[in-house]
């Protein structure tokens, strides 16, 4: 109770103070508060909606989508709500002990905890640079440490497979377009037919945080694509849409149902868009891609996820061994 009235003085005062002054003051309470008792005051609990509110619309200019925005909002709300104390009032313990009741009571694995303790270092590290707090308590929170799992890819049998398999001509094209642009399955949704440059091959998608890039697709993919588009008689712009009328935008869901019913219907497990883009990556590190230019072909931000995505093949490994080493 002592440490959270300083905290509170500490935030209230944090708009005019430098960081050396700030860390004085804490000295001072904390000496001057040293023998004194302090008795909580039963009055309502400070409106914890203003700074959440305020972080969600900052994180909303930087771009996050509406989807991600939401997630977070409920996040941090639910810490809130089940910690019961004002965010300028939460302390490292407190949320040591929310993540590990949460885990417990529900079950999760290590890798949403940590998902969880990103998300709430986000939130006080922004309110540690608004001057809200003094500290963000989630800096003593270390990052949880979970095993690598290394994620299948598609072989090439199975996407001939696939190819092979497909009933349509859409889903043909879609099935072409993810295994050869590498694009996250939203991208594909969003896409126009007028997006589409078919002479030089390529498109330009929208991705995370609302940013542009350039897409490449093969031969193969062309041909395909433009079968199924001259097949159409519908007026719509969307690239991709229903097969039924009256012939709606494709969903992300539509594609992952369509791709789960295939996938169960050729004995290929776990078929999901997500892998196309996975395969992409881990092919063209195979065969030389440089991991930047693979990283931008991705859209990834930070080279770190793209050398995530990219699982190197374990054949390679010997061979290498045996060029380099013997």
């Amino acid at each position: 109770m002592k440490q959270e009235l300083i905290n509170t003085v500490l935030s209230q005062m944090m708009p005019y103070l430098n960081n050396d002054q700030a860390a004085r003051l804490q000295e001072v309470l904390e000496h001057s508060l040293f023998r004194v008792t302090v008795m909580q005051d039963e009055t309502p609990p400070e409106d914890t909606a203003l700074p959440l509110d305020t972080f969600i619309a900052a994180k909303k200019v930087e771009g996050c989508s509406e989807k991600t925005l939401v997630y977070y909002r409920k996040t941090v709300q639910d810490m809130l709500d089940s910690i019961g104390k004002p965010a300028q009032q939460i302390m490292t313990d407190d949320l040591r002990k929310y993540l590990s009741d949460y885990q417990e009571q529900r079950k999760v694995g290590k890798v949403t905890i940590d998902n969880l303790r990103r998300i709430l270092s986000s939130f006080f590290s922004w309110l540690e640079d608004e001057d809200y707090i003094l500290k963000s308590p989630v800096r003593r929170i270390h990052k949880v440490k979970t095993a690598k799992v290394v994620k299948d890819t598609y072989t090439d049998e199975a996407l001939e497979k696939m190819r092979d398999g497909c009933g349509n001509l859409r889903d043909l094209a879609i099935i072409d377009m993810l295994a050869s642009t590498g694009m996250r399955v939203g991208e594909l949704v969003l896409l126009n037919q007028e997006d589409i440059n078919f002479e030089e091959r390529e498109c330009v998608v929208l991705g995370k945080g609302n940013k542009e890039r350039v897409v490449y697709f093969d031969a193969r993919t062309k041909i395909h694509l433009q079968n199924y588009l001259n097949s159409r008689s519908d007026s719509s712009s969307a690239l991709f849409v229903g097969l039924r009328a009256p012939h709606k935008r494709l969903s992300i869901g539509g594609v992952e149902s369509m791709l789960r019913e295939l996938g169960q219907t050729l004995s290929i497990p776990k078929v999901h868009p997500h892998k196309f883009r996975r395969t992409l990556a881990t092919t063209a590190i195979d065969k030389g891609m440089p991991i930047e230019q693979v990283q931008q072909l991705l859209g990834h931000q930070k080279i770190d996820t793209t050398l995530h995505y990219a699982m190197v093949k374990q054949q390679n490994v010997k061979q290498a061994h045996r060029k380099f080493i013997g």
